[in-house]
């Protein structure tokens, strides 16, 4: 089994996410009681639980609750303590939790008051690039505001850097800087986006990397783990699956992921896949007449969308 890793490069902590991992990461506490202690970790803990993998994630998160909590008790006892920067850098795919796991982050950092509001405000290219000189910066500057005592993040952040040095992309990515330094404790910056890409846009700028200490890479989810999320959002819906339609299910997630390797969504693909689903068993239903507890609940394999020529 593969191991998943932390690694240091060019001043930042580069976590790689491996979703082989099974086993539960390590507890901090001795106790039932030493945990109820920590009530700030313990409030996000349920939410952490229901992720499917992502087990190196859920152990980081527990370090940089560790890591605030110490610097509370450091302060507390009179000895120095440093605000280091949190801006980040997610990698991955679609739909591998990026966006799930920025929410997280932003409650936890309002319960430890590293944040005073701990709001996501997740914005893209076209909420940031204007269409004239000195628009650009006007758009970016009225984000960050927005996002003061929270988190700014950027999907897709790779397009700003796209048009070259008389694109207003460019324009922005200074503006970003410009307030990471002189703001850089009053909201966190978090860039989002495709691996190879986002590698490409931190290399334009040599000065880019080392603004964002922590660096995270999201693995697409294997199989396995897709077939758990399915089941977990239609279990959410108060739907079941049968034995048939789980197979088909794992049918279309094996074609899918080999042939759309790039694009294929992750759990994004699975959502839509089910509620798709739902509505294929509306029509099925509407059309048999028959509408008994039982029936309403279970999603048979013909409410499975399928497409043939996904096959390999």
């Amino acid at each position: 089994m593969n191991e998943a890793f932390t690694t240091k490069r060019k001043g930042q902590i580069h976590v790689i996410l491996n979703q082989d991992t099974e086993s539960e990461p390590p507890d901090f506490f001795t106790s039932e009681a030493e945990r109820k202690k920590h009530y700030p970790l313990e409030k996000i803990q349920k939410e952490l639980d229901h992720l499917v993998g992502l087990q190196e994630l859920k152990k980081l998160i527990k370090e940089i609750y560790a890591w605030l909590y110490i610097n509370q008790r450091r302060e507390h006892n009179g000895l120095k303590t440093e605000k280091q920067s949190l801006h980040m850098v997610f990698k991955g795919n679609p739909g591998t939790g990026k966006t799930t796991v920025a929410r997280l982050l932003g409650k936890l950092f309002y319960e430890m008051n590293v944040l005073s509001k701990g709001h996501l405000v997740e914005v893209e290219r076209g909420d940031l690039v204007g269409e004239y000189i000195g628009h650009t910066a006007h758009k970016t500057r009225e984000l960050v505001k927005k996002a003061k005592g929270g988190i700014l993040f950027i999907d897709e952040a790779y397009s700003l850097a796209r048009g070259g040095e008389k694109d207003f992309g460019k324009e922005a990515i200074d503006t970003l800087v410009k307030h990471m330094e002189d703001e850089q404790h009053e909201f966190i910056l978090i860039l989002a986006g495709y691996s190879s890409e986002m590698e490409q846009f931190l290399s334009v700028n040599p000065g880019l990397p080392s603004r964002f200490p922590i660096l995270i890479s999201f693995p697409d989810y294997k199989v396995n783990e897709l077939m758990s999320i399915a089941k977990k959002m239609a279990a959410e819906r108060d739907y079941v699956l049968t034995l048939e339609a789980e197979q088909k299910i794992e049918q279309q997630l094996l074609a899918v992921k080999n042939q759309q390797y790039r694009t294929f969504s992750n759990g994004r693909y699975v959502r839509n896949l089910i509620e798709k689903a739902i509505r294929n068993q509306s029509v099925r239903l509407l059309r048999e007449g028959d509408h008994d507890k039982e029936r309403l609940i279970t999603l048979r394999p013909e409410d499975i969308p399928f497409k043939e020529n996904l096959l390999p």
